[in-house]
């Protein structure tokens, strides 16, 4: 049986009513605006998507649009190996909650673990502060 990943669960809270978070970062290329470990996208053909990432090519399926918030996608790796990655957009009073699942893949130093975390903490408070100031 295979062991489940180590989650870390990364929440930021935006001022802005739920459905016009979804709105703005449902579609995949408004990602580069705030997810800065995508990069720029290249091309798409559906769901499937081409950014530059900082390694090479990365290549992220998308889920579809969908009324509950679900922001769900995978990032297939040049080596060839696909990270699942859950993101939700859920109303909380007045405003939303943005939360994403960052699992620990195998190998992965505690070192990068918590440099990841990082890097999420700082994509989600951008995507914060994008949308607060729209508002």
């Amino acid at each position: 049986m295979t062991r489940p990943a180590q989650a870390h669960i990364i929440t930021v809270h935006i001022a802005r009513d739920w459905h016009d978070v979804y709105a703005f970062t449902s579609p995949p290329e408004a990602f580069p605006a705030w997810a800065s470990g995508l990069g720029k996208p290249l091309r798409h053909e559906g769901a499937m998507w081409v950014f530059e990432g900082s390694e090479g090519a990365v290549t992220v399926r998308f889920s579809d649009a969908n009324d509950y918030g679900v922001l769900d996608h995978y990032v297939l790796l040049p080596d060839g190996s696909e990270i699942y990655i859950p993101l939700r957009v859920i109303a909380n009073g007045r405003g939303s909650d943005v939360q994403f699942t960052l699992f620990r893949v195998p190998g992965m130093t505690d070192e990068k673990f918590a440099a990841d975390a990082q890097w999420v903490e700082r994509d989600l408070n951008k995507l914060k502060v994008l949308l607060e100031a729209q508002s």
